[in-house]
């Protein structure tokens, strides 16, 4: 097969005949989608849904997954607003203090996972209420009412969102680039990137082959904590305002977008190429039916559709039963067609 064919072959290549295909759809509903400025503007807030993504495949490549990182986000968005407005606290500073307290939080689920046995949807599920918890805690010392949040915050960290790249790409669609090749060098082109694929496919034969497969679990999590704290900063900055329970929402969408990347649920195999593709897929998705009359509160719909139908399929085509029968159908159609 030459790599032509190949490359038509790859899922990726598939991801972006959607994009394609939702561009000439929505643009044609609503010329409004086409405007590139309002376009951007839409994902704007998808963007941490899409940085945390990369991330997730790290996790879900081991086996495991991670349904906290929503739960992450919050607690980092308003750790940085207490550390700022009550704290006194330069705005930076809270910054990378909120990015190390979102890792030790993948920290400290990774470690249950890893070294206890624990199931990930468990540890993680706990994890989702522990670090909500926390959040609103952080939030009680605030002098502001919970539900006001926090906001004011200086121009320098607003700048975050605010400056555009060749004055019409925003600063955040940089920051999304420069993370999804750099994940790409960790998982695909690194040591490290092989042990994490080796410890999805069969852990005990890794664990054999010399490699710590708990501490390389672990790490994952502590990577996905990291992210979700950089989404947390991201969208607190484009906001302006920090709030608990920012992110409560993105569970769905992130694993949806890892997933339809195609990553596998049950671990080894996946990209980080493809769950970035998928997540602006997911993204545009959102944006053009909700430009075309969708109500926001159904637009988690369509999401959990893609969802069902993608894990469906994975299922099909990797259940034995199924594929034999698939194969015995085959089979007898070419022999009836030759007679």
């Amino acid at each position: 097969m030459n790599k032509t064919k190949k490359l038509f072959l790859r899922w990726e290549t598939f991801l972006v005949l959607v994009i394609v295909l939702e561009f000439l759809i929505f643009g044609t509903l609503s010329p409004k989608f086409l405007n590139i400025k309002r376009l951007f503007s839409g994902l704007n807030q998808f963007i941490p849904v899409c940085v945390i993504s990369l991330f997730v495949t790290f996790v879900m490549i081991t086996g495991g997954i991670d349904i906290q990182a929503g739960s992450i986000v919050g607690l980092t968005s308003i750790t940085v607003g207490v550390l700022w407005h009550d704290a006194n606290m330069n705005i930076f500073v809270a910054c990378i203090l909120a990015l190390i307290a979102g890792t030790l939080c993948g920290a400290l689920s990774g470690f249950f996972v890893a070294y206890t046995g624990v199931q990930p949807m468990v540890v993680t599920l706990g994890g989702s209420f522990l670090y909500s918890g926390m959040a609103l805690a952080v939030s009680n010392m605030s002098s502001n009412a919970a539900y006001q949040g926090i906001s004011d915050f200086p121009e320098a960290f607003r700048a975050i969102s605010k400056t555009e790249l060749f004055n019409a790409v925003p600063m955040q669609f940089v920051i999304f680039f420069v993370l999804v090749v750099l994940s790409y060098i960790l998982l695909h082109r690194t040591n490290y990137g092989r042990k994490i694929f080796l410890c999805g496919v069969n852990a005990n034969a890794a664990e054999f082959s010399g490699i710590n497969t708990r501490a390389v679990i672990m790490s994952t999590y502590m990577l996905s904590g990291l992210s979700a704290s950089i989404a947390g900063i991201l969208l607190t900055a484009y906001l302006g305002t920090a709030k608990a329970d920012m992110g409560s929402e993105y569970t769905l969408p992130i694993i949806t977008a890892v997933v339809l990347g195609g990553t596998s649920n049950l671990g080894g195999s996946g990209g980080v190429v493809g769950s970035a593709l998928a997540a602006l897929a997911v993204g545009l998705l959102r944006i053009g039916l909700g430009l075309n009359g969708l109500s926001t509160q159904y637009l988690d719909i369509p999401v959990g559709m893609l969802l069902v139908i993608t894990v469906s399929f994975r299922f099909a085509g990797t259940n034995p039963k199924l594929r034999k029968l698939f194969s015995r159908r085959k089979r007898q159609t070419v022999i009836s067609k030759a007679n």
